[in-house]
């Protein structure tokens, strides 16, 4: 230890305050994944928490399941043993995540209204791992919500196997991802939770009945094609449909009349591709959405 003499005395110089440990990176990184995860288990627990936001998902795609599914079975009619309601099914269950997973972006306006958005902004923390974090709780929350409308399968004669289950869930996850990055995306941009909910309105509704979830895509006049083939929830919807109908014994006459790929100039498209443009849709919101919040002040 340095000492110092003072008038014939010998006293210890001050210390030097230590230098703070440098960041490693493996440290930073296991740093992002803890907030990660923190703000995935906060919409975990958000959403277990308030009941009625699970029963109010399930409402609207019964509705359409049951009511619409059988008004429209009268006027459709049965094709070689497959009616309207097992058409609408796969459409159904989509619409039930889709909504969950746009609805769920409402937390992050809810949180700027109470200030605790700021709180997370100011932290330091990259807004990467926010933005992967309420993807995360989203598309969780969404996947869990469509998964339970796998029990009324058996209801509308949907029959279930457990690789065709496994499949399904692995679409809504990917379905889930999409749309909660959208979601967040517009979230980002907007102040209030009544502006919040009528933009998505205005948004999700136009999305899930242009997307080939309550009808068939074939035979539509060419100005409702195109806008069907711009619609990027056409080509999550398909291949979610395509899963299940591969699982059902359908005959000819019934797939020749319930058609379940998207054809685009001309040209079918294979499930690998629709899976493709849908992932291609999350990374650009992804970014899309990365970019609004780190604009939010």
């Amino acid at each position: 230890m340095t000492t110092l003499s003072t008038a014939g005395s010998t006293v210890p110089a001050p210390a030097s305050p230590a230098a703070a440990p440098t960041p490693t990176p493996d440290t930073i990184i296991s740093d992002e994944i803890r907030v990660v995860g923190m703000v995935w288990e906060r919409e975990l627990i958000r959403y277990v928490r308030t009941r009625t936001r699970i029963v109010s998902g399930l409402i609207q795609p019964v509705l359409f399941l049951f009511v619409l599914g059988y008004g429209m079975s009268g006027l459709v009619g049965t094709t070689g043993g497959f009616n309207f309601r097992q058409f609408v099914y796969p459409g159904v269950v989509a619409m039930s995540v889709v909504m969950t997973a746009m609805f769920s972006a409402l937390s992050i306006v809810w949180d700027r209204e109470f200030g605790f958005l700021r709180e997370m902004l100011v932290a330091p923390v990259s807004r990467v791992s926010l933005v992967l974090g309420k993807t995360a709780g989203g598309a969780t929350v969404a996947a869990a919500q469509g998964t339970i409308m796998l029990v009324l399968a058996p209801l509308v004669g949907i029959h279930l196997t457990p690789l065709l289950v496994v499949q399904m869930i692995a679409l809504e996850l990917l379905m889930a991802v999409a749309m909660t990055t959208f979601g967040v995306f517009v979230a980002s941009r907007i102040q209030k939770m009544e502006s919040f909910q009528v933009v998505m309105q205005m948004l999700l509704m136009p999305m899930l009945f242009l997307s080939g979830a309550l009808f068939p895509l074939n035979g539509l006049p060419g100005w409702l094609t195109v806008i069907t083939r711009l619609n990027p929830l056409t080509y999550a919807v398909a291949p979610f449909r395509q899963v299940v109908f591969a699982a059902q014994n359908m005959s000819p006459a019934a797939r020749a009349r319930f058609p379940t790929n998207v054809t685009l100039f001309g040209h079918t498209l294979s499930i690998a591709v629709e899976l493709a443009i849908v992932v291609v849709f999350a990374l650009v919101f992804f970014v899309l959405a990365f970019r609004g919040l780190s604009r939010t002040e």
